[in-house]
């Protein structure tokens, strides 16, 4: 299938983690942040502020191993299925996506639901809900 870049040569990526799912990042990424990923099976990135490529973990050490490369129905999105050896986030969060969109503190609110999920999972029961976390 043939990539369809944008006028700016850039196709958005999502990062998955292959082993959990989890959606960790989207960034951009043109023709030769896609070719250096191939070829080195560490991801890759097109940075439209600073207008230079960059590899996932250059700085802080986090790198992502690519275990494969998909794209969408429509050519124009590629999802990254990733190992990641670090926090994908540059808060240091496992996720970029940690917020709740629409509530007053969105990184508490984020924290004080994934502190019940791991209740939770340890068999301690929650008896107390918000409403908003109800299923």
């Amino acid at each position: 299938m043939e990539i369809k870049y944008d006028e700016n040569g850039l196709i958005p990526a999502v990062v998955q983690d292959t082993s959990t799912r989890q959606v960790l990042m989207v960034a951009w990424m043109n023709a030769e942040a896609l070719r250096l990923t191939q070829e080195t099976r560490e991801a890759h990135f097109w940075s439209r502020s600073r207008k230079q490529l960059w590899r996932k973990g250059e700085t802080s050490g986090n790198r992502m191993q690519v275990q494969e490369i998909r794209i969408d129905c429509d050519g124009d999105t590629l999802l990254l299925m990733v190992k990641p050896l670090g926090p994908a986030c540059h808060t240091g969060q496992v996720s970029c996506f940690y917020r709740i969109y629409g509530t007053r503190n969105n990184t508490e609110d984020a924290k004080k639901k994934k502190r019940k999920q791991e209740s939770r999972k340890a068999g301690n029961e929650i008896l107390e809900w918000d409403a908003d976390e109800r299923g």
